[in-house]
């Protein structure tokens, strides 16, 4: 009972909010795709795969984080009490927990079409490169959203079987919406990473951090007003999409560099953000 606890922890599966940021991007690209035409078994089906997918890659991407990070996780508060840098699981089962989830999601990226298992297998580079970005770099938040939102293009991909500029545009603006979110999340750590010497666009844009916020999601919502630009008007997809901006809106107005509680509150807050988009643009 304990291993599976640990488990739990380990694979962030406690806090479904990562494997959801994930799995949104992944349904605007599906929602995009869809047309009458599109069978509605199908995009049922791609759903529940890209959701189950999203879940496994998550949990995997947690678990080669923390093999990663583990002497940094020893430093950082918050951090601290996870399983491996707490000494409650060692590295070999933690490698082979990776292995074994990755292979069930290659099982599950068999089941589309080439051209789209051949761009899922190219986002395991970036995947796992991406626990390293915060030492060379002050924009992992932006490594993670070229990382986060490869499935827009997976997505788009399994029901067109190519990409387009429309969906690229999608994916970009799911890029800032990222970055924006991440930053917020990262001010939890802003101290102790300062400290260890580690780097992130929290740190790098401290004193102007909810400006540098507020550009990242006016970026995404412009973008994403641009793709959609014929569909604004008295509709539904107006609402939602109105919805989704106050939302983003919110999140700058809430958030507190100096209440931790506050800026996970705010990071919270795109579950909704990320639901409200996936119906404005299906609807």
């Amino acid at each position: 009972m304990n291993q599976i606890k640990i488990f739990i922890e380990l694979t962030r599966l406690n806090r479904p909010i990562g494997f959801m940021l994930l799995f949104w991007p992944c349904s605007w690209g599906l929602a995009f795709a869809y047309e009458p035409d599109v069978e509605l078994r199908l995009f049922l089906i791609y759903l529940i795969l890209f959701f189950c997918g999203s879940v496994l890659m998550r949990s995997a991407g947690c678990i080669f984080n923390d093999i990663v990070d583990r002497d940094i996780d020893r430093k950082v508060y918050r951090t601290k009490s996870r399983p491996i840098p707490s000494g409650r699981i060692n590295l070999a089962t933690c490698f082979f927990y990776v292995i074994f989830i990755c292979l069930i999601a290659l099982l599950i990226l068999i089941q589309f079409n080439l051209f789209t298992i051949l761009l899922g297998l190219g986002s395991m580079f970036l995947a796992f490169a991406y626990p390293f970005m915060k030492r060379i770099t002050y924009w992992p938040q932006l490594f993670l959203g070229i990382t986060f939102n490869w499935g827009v293009l997976m997505a788009w991909s399994a029901i067109n079987n190519d990409l387009s500029y429309q969906i690229v545009i999608l994916y970009i603006a799911a890029i800032f919406w990222t970055l924006g979110y991440d930053t917020i999340y990262g001010v939890q750590d802003l101290v102790d990473d300062e400290i260890i010497g580690m780097k992130s666009t929290s740190i790098k844009f401290k004193n102007n951090i909810k400006l540098f916020v507020s550009f990242c999601y006016f970026i995404s919502s412009i973008l994403i007003a641009y793709l959609f630009y014929d569909k604004i008007g008295f509709n539904n997809f107006t609402l939602f999409f109105l919805i989704f901006i106050l939302s983003l809106m919110y999140q700058i107005i809430i958030f507190k560099k100096n209440k931790p509680e506050k800026c996970l509150q705010a990071f919270r807050l795109n579950n909704f953000s990320g639901l409200i988009l996936f119906w404005g643009i299906l609807i």
